[in-house]
């Protein structure tokens, strides 16, 4: 049998457990071009939340009655499919359930010769670490020597962009929540320096570890965080929106940057990304993430809650309190 989790309707505010129905059907028969994956890993991502609203977007919302959509990782074991034999072990948007029926559109490979757990490819190797890429090399143009400031930075992206910064040569400042999660950016990623908004006057710890301003401000956050960044930004710095955890579960709208004027003042520019756009260069990506992984001049930062299928609701409100550091995964304990 195959147990799911299902979109109940759409939530107000904070998504709760009555948000969902969990709901048990045979596992899927494939068709000739078909196999099933028996998944191990689910993905849980902020993302999610926006996903669960009605409205425009970049990606259309899981439709009320269908299964929530999450990225995850698994083995094959029924195939009809001539490119994905039983027992390969793949990645792709597999939902929210314990089996998952595929055509192969969009389904990767876990490559076994890099040596890493299968987890790592919904972090570094996944979409976290193309977005961390992407996000900071292409659309902030970032260059060796200026400092970079990240927001979220003890998230599985934001904790991804400091150590590509980092070993890029860049100076890096983290904003994260707690003096557990600044110290771990620090102390194990190799930051230069960690701000912790719970505790500290964000405006004031910038103008200490940022004197001439950030360069690149990577936000993942939005909010009262964002409007504090655009205060300190160099000449011609680059903004780029990632994220805006702060504002997901508003049940007002979103505020946007009170503070705009700022980037007038820097000659700077704000600019929002998806990371689909640079699908034709995964490749290239996902060769140098490949290679600082193994190589060990990257770390595969994963918070694993080791639990069924039935914990998914509980893990995912995890994400809106903070409580994670780095890539926030259940792994659903399947024998693979």
């Amino acid at each position: 049998m195959n147990r799911q989790f299902r979109l109940a309707h759409r939530p107000v505010g904070a998504a709760k457990e009555t948000d969902w129905d969990l709901v048990t059907e045979l596992v899927p028969n494939p068709s000739d071009g078909e196999f099933v994956v028996q998944i191990q890993h689910l993905s849980l991502d902020p993302a999610m939340r926006g996903w669960m609203n009605a409205g425009r977007s970049y990606v259309p919302p899981v439709e009320v009655g269908a299964v929530m959509r999450a990225y995850g990782t698994g083995a094959v074991v029924v195939s009809r499919h001539p490119d994905f034999p039983v027992g390969e072990l793949v990645t792709g948007e597999f939902g929210v359930q314990e089996y998952a029926l595929s055509n192969g559109h969009g389904v990767r490979r876990i490559d076994r010769q890099l040596q890493v757990p299968a987890s790592a490819y919904l972090g570094v190797l996944g979409l976290t670490g193309l977005t961390a890429y992407f996000g900071l090399l292409d659309v902030g143009q970032f260059q060796a020597g200026q400092t970079v400031v990240v927001t979220g930075a003890a998230g599985a992206v934001g904790s991804t962009v400091g150590q590509i910064a980092r070993l890029h040569g860049g100076r890096v400042i983290g904003i994260a929540g707690g003096t557990d999660k600044c110290r771990y950016l620090v102390d194990e990623l190799g930051f230069d320096a960690a701000i912790d908004y719970k505790s500290e006057n964000i405006r004031q710890a910038l103008r200490t570890h940022a004197p001439y301003g950030a360069d690149v401000f990577f936000d993942n956050v939005g909010g009262d965080i964002l409007d504090d960044g655009l205060l300190r930004l160099a000449h011609g710095a680059r903004v780029v929106i990632c994220g805006a955890v702060s504002q997901y579960n508003s049940q007002t709208g979103a505020h946007g940057p009170r503070n705009y004027l700022a980037l007038l003042i820097a000659r700077a520019r704000m600019e929002g990304f998806v990371i689909n756009d640079y699908e034709d260069r995964f490749g290239e990506a996902s060769e140098a993430l490949a290679q600082w992984l193994a190589d060990g001049r990257m770390i595969n930062v994963e918070d694993i809650v080791h639990d069924s299928i039935l914990a998914f609701p509980e893990t995912l409100t995890q994400l809106f309190a903070g409580k994670n550091t780095g890539k926030l995964i259940l792994d659903l304990g399947s024998a693979l």
